[in-house]
């Protein structure tokens, strides 16, 4: 008899030690991809159309609650290493490193996944003679060397996705000028160069793309889109527009990434195949973003630029 009850107790030992890699905690889990509640963070840039993903993927699966913290993407990255927020929305890629770091800090599976392309788009205001740039143009505004005394504009001052893109991808180093001027939101930089001529903001596209948004066509009233010398043709300006975000023609483009941490397959996992699905990429189409996870046909067409 006593036998058979150490065996029983080994067994039970092993059964609770083997629950995942989470410390044992995985049977604390109550959510499954359609039921449940969670918490994300993700990048202020993209708060529209993380909006509409949630808002779609809570509408079709009545059971969920997904809250999100909008925050600047240092701040997410942070969030990688807390596990009460089982996914982060940024334009940040891990490292194997990284993913090893987060894995042994919080014991907890690790994917990530491009699931778009976004772009940074430029804006003046309506009364700007801005309305064509060059990259080496971009360039001197941001560090202050412009002929014209424009002010850049951006979502803060540091630890923003788009500030890290315009210093590591367009200055490459170099000192972003101390005249510019730091908004706390994507919303606030519009509003800033509506009112003054002599700034140039930087947003992420998904603010100003869709034109069947109601509050966006408000925001392109009040200021306009400033196109770009292609990348690939010498003296041709495209906008940020979804055809030339695919075929990188518009030269500031980034990818959005998911990175979820989660043991078990839950609404974080039910979220994350949303994102990358048929109508997850859908979404991301009328927010003007490129999918990222399905094939982009593009049409030959008359448009004007």
């Amino acid at each position: 008899m006593k036998t058979a009850l150490k065996i029983i107790a080994i067994v039970v030992a092993t059964a609770l030690f083997s629950c995942g890699g989470n410390g044992g905690k995985q049977q604390d889990y109550t959510d499954t991809p359609v039921k449940g509640k969670i918490t994300i963070s993700a990048d202020e840039s993209f708060k529209p159309v993380v909006d509409a993903l949630v808002q779609v993927y809570e509408s079709n699966n009545d059971s969920t609650k997904i809250n999100v913290q909008y925050k600047p993407e240092s701040e997410c990255i942070k969030d990688l290493w807390n596990d009460s927020i089982r996914m982060v929305i940024a334009t940040i890629k891990l490292t194997d490193a990284q993913i090893q770091s987060v894995v042994d800090s919080i014991h907890v599976v690790v994917n990530q996944l491009p699931v778009a392309r976004d772009a940074v788009a430029v804006i003046a205001n309506p009364a700007s003679k801005d309305s064509l740039l060059t990259m080496a143009e971009i360039k001197m505004i941001l560090t202050g060397t412009y002929t014209r005394p424009l002010v850049p504009v951006v979502d803060g001052l540091q630890s923003t996705s788009t500030i890290r893109f315009l210093v590591d991808s367009v200055l490459k180093g170099q000192k972003l000028t101390d005249k510019a001027m730091g908004a706390s939101t994507s919303d606030s930089v519009i509003n800033y160069v509506s009112k003054n001529p002599n700034a140039i903001g930087f947003i992420g596209v998904s603010w100003i793309g869709n034109q069947d948004d109601a509050q966006q066509l408000s925001f392109l009233k009040k200021v306009k889109i400033v196109a770009i010398e292609s990348s690939d043709k010498p003296g041709k300006y495209v906008l940020p527009v979804q055809a030339n975000i695919y075929t990188k023609r518009y030269p500031m483009t980034r990818d959005l990434v998911y990175i979820l941490k989660e043991g078990h397959r839950g609404l974080g996992s039910g979220f994350a195949n949303f994102m990358s699905g048929e109508i997850g990429q859908l979404i991301f189409k009328r927010a003007y973003l490129m999918p990222g996870r399905k094939n982009f046909i593009i049409r030959p067409a008359e448009t004007k630029q």
